[in-house]
Formats: structure tokens, sequence, C-alpha cells
């Protein structure tokens, strides 16, 4: 019986082409092997090991991970000991991926797939996925997850070495369909006889570095890999989950803000200017209380018709103490043309005065309108007009100023991963738009 401790040593065979020495380290789980030295793959299931095929030394690859690495995945030790390299053809351009056989005695095998700096641990499924669809594509469901179709290619198998638990050839062919729900991947591989599906795990290089204790950095990866976990995706939801909670904080002082306001209207006064008339156009209203340390704001509503007015204002306290000078303009104009009916200004505004101490004031006011107005004005030179005054008036400004912030960083954080999500169905057979339906069929 062979214990956890021990690990049994590798069995032995020559070449039967060159008489180069072979370590079998699958042992009875091994289909056929690869002398490195000739390239030549042996079927090592008979007892004459049989050439099954020779390929050209030309077509040599350097594996990243050496095979007889050992190193600890998912709280078991593998040992790395077959190597292959599959390439598709996008629009007649070589893209190739190489494979990492590990074999573990007693749990059997995994596959390590590197590709552009990137890695995926993947494992063979027992349990068949759920065909199912996802936004208007094809997909799979396992487990409880939806893997949305990425990409549909032939495989070739361009190079291999090492051993393997089936009848690897150079030049065999799989059509290939991968599904992603990042950070996994569901690929099938069909041939001429079966499809087989397996589940692979995305994992950085530090990851494998660490895991098989090799010397070294770990290929920088490139781009955006199918299943590559979105590192922009939890940061956005992490910041839109602050900025509901900051939100509600947001709201929470408006509403203070318009609770805690006294708004309270201190003077109405209503009166009419009449261009030209005698006399002077400048007078002073009667006094009030503004009882709140506070703002102070003066609105002014007119019945301009086609014509404008200014109004120099002052609010004064009674005692001669304090002052505010200020002046509004007003214009309303309307009419219609060949595109219609049309207006623009406004017959009321108002002038918001800061920091105004509480006591008793009084306004003087001075009212001018154009002295040339156009003949549309059908009110003539003269206007109505109403003046109000409100003290503590409550203001937002500030409050909505501090909403675009809010927003910033979970926007920003939202676009770099739709940008990253954009890179990745860039790769697909998709293109940019994700959710665009697909005419392939399983």
């Amino acid at each position: 019986m062979v214990t956890a401790n021990r690990v049994p040593a590798p069995a032995p065979i020559s070449c039967p082409n060159c008489g180069g020495r072979i370590e079998l380290h699958g042992f009875a789980h091994t289909r056929t092997a690869v002398c490195i030295q000739c390239c030549t793959i042996i079927d090592t299931s008979t007892p004459s090991l049989q050439v099954l095929q020779r390929f050209d030394k030309a077509q040599r690859h350097r594996p990243v991970l050496p095979l007889g690495s050992r190193g600890k995945l998912e709280g078991k030790t593998w040992e790395a000991i077959g190597f292959q390299v599959r390439t598709i053809y996008v629009d007649g351009t070589p893209y190739s991926w190489h494979e990492y056989l590990l074999f573990n005695p007693y749990a059997g095998f995994r596959y390590l797939v590197f590709y552009d700096g990137h890695w995926t641990l993947a494992r063979t499924l027992r349990a068949l996925p759920e065909f199912t669809a996802w936004k208007g594509r094809k997909a799979v469901r396992f487990e409880g997850r939806t893997y949305s179709h990425f990409q549909n290619a032939e495989a070739v198998t361009t190079f291999v070495m090492g051993e393997f638990p089936w009848a690897v050839r150079v030049g065999e062919k799989v059509d290939a369909n991968d599904y992603v729900s990042p950070p996994f991947v569901l690929s099938s591989e069909r041939d001429e006889k079966e499809i087989n599906w397996s589940q692979g795990v995305y994992m950085s290089g530090e990851e494998v570095w660490q895991a098989f204790g090799l010397k070294g950095s770990p290929p920088a990866a490139h781009g955006v890999y199918l299943n590559q976990p979105n590192p922009h995706l939890e940061n956005a939801k992490r910041s839109w989950r602050t900025f509901m909670l900051l939100l509600l904080v947001w709201v929470a002082l408006l509403i203070a803000a318009v609770v805690s306001a006294a708004n309270r209207e201190v003077f109405r006064g209503r009166y009419r200017y009449v261009h030209g008339s005698p006399g002077e156009t400048s007078f002073v209203t009667q006094t009030f209380q503004i009882p709140r340390d506070g703002n102070v704001e003066v609105e002014i509503r007119t019945d301009l018709d086609n014509n404008w007015a200014y109004f120099n204002l002052a609010l004064l306290r009674e005692d001669g103490a304090q002052g505010f000078d200020f002046g509004r303009e007003i214009s309303y104009y309307y009419g219609r043309d060949s595109d219609g009916s049309w207006s623009e200004g406004s017959r009321s505004d108002s002038a918001l005065l800061a920091r105004v101490p509480a006591g008793t004031y009084y306004l003087r006011i001075e009212p001018e309108m154009d002295p040339q107005a156009s003949a549309r004005a059908t009110a003539g030179m003269s206007m109505n007009y109403e003046i109000i005054v409100r003290n503590d008036v409550p203001r937002f400004w500030f409050l909505l100023l501090a909403l675009p912030w809010l927003l910033y960083a979970p926007l920003r954080n939202s676009m770099r991963a739709a940008v990253f999500e954009s890179q990745r169905w860039s790769e697909s057979d998709y293109g940019v738009a994700l959710g665009s339906s697909s005419e392939d069929d399983e």
C-alpha cells in the first residue's frame, strides 16, 4: 500500500526509436509518452512500446513550468508530467497556449493552462452542464452558475512532451467551446468519438510560482483573459454601497436644512411704476422686522410685457447702522415667428443677501424701465410689481455641489469595470457588443 508520505519511484522505459530513457510518473494511468530526444510519441500500453507518431523537432517549445515540477494546489501535491501546445486560428492568425498535465496518484489529473501570462487550473467534469441562454446568447448552467458563451474554435495540438493518459497526437483537432463566469470557465472539447467538459478557475502567475516554488518572477500577464476576475468590479460595488450610505446622509442633511430654516415672510408690498410720471421714482417702504440672524431673500414679481425693468434696491437698517445695496434686472419678451411661439426671460427674480443681522429694516426702491421700449410692449411704459422679503431661507446649493463628488468614485470605478469587460469580450466571438446574440450552434 502506498502511503501519503511515500512518493512512488517513476517507472523507466527506453524509447524504441532512439533508445533514450523515459521515466513514467503516471504509472498505469499513462497511455502515451513522448521521447523528447527524438520527438517520438510511444504507446506505453503495448508491450512492444509501439511508436504512434514522430513529429518535427523544429516544433519544440520550452515549457514555462518545467516537467517534473511539484507544487501544492487545492491542498494536494501535483507533479507536472505532460505538456502540450494547442493552437487556434482566428482570421488566419494563430493563437497558441500551453497546457500542463498535473498528476497526483491519489487524486488523478488536473490541467494547468497558460496563455500570455494568465493561468487557469482545470478539472474534468463528471456531470454535464445544462444548456440555457443569457442575454440572447447561448450559455450553460453548472452548480448554480450561468456561464456565457465566449468562443468557438477548432483547437489543434501542435506540440507534446511528457506523458498522457490518452493517445495524444500532434495535429489532432477538437471543436472547442468556452463559456465564462469569471473566475470560472467551462470548456467543451468534441472530436469524432466523444465530448469532454472541464471546469477551470483563474490563477495569477504569482500563485503558480508560489505553489510550485519556482525561482524568479512569472511571465507578466498581458491583456484581459477570458475568465480573469474583473479587479474593478468589487471596487465599483463597494463604491456604490458607500454612495448609497452617503446619499442617505445627504438626504438627511437636505431635510434638516429645510426643517431648521424659518423661511419666514417679513414684508410684502405691491406697487405700480409708470415711466415718465412726475416726481421721484425712488421711495422707501415701511419698516419691518428681521427676527433672525441669517440670510434675507428679496423677491420681485412683475407683469412686464415685452420690456425690461431695473430695480435699484437697498435694505437699510432703521438705526442707520448697516445697509445692503444691490440691483436686479428683469426682462420678459415673447412673440411668434416662422418657427412658432417663443419667449425669453422671466417676469420675476430674486436676490439673496447672506448674513443679515436681526433688526428693524426698510427697503429703498428705485425702479426704471426702457424708455425706448419695443412697440410690442402692449402694457406701455408701466408695470405692476410686488416685493416680498423672507428671512432665513433654506439654501441647498452647498448640498447640490456635494452630489457630483459623491458620484465621482462609483462612476469612475463602474467605467473602469466596463472598460475591463469590453476588453475581455473584444477577444470573444461577440466583439465588444456585450449581450449581442450568437448564430453559432452547439
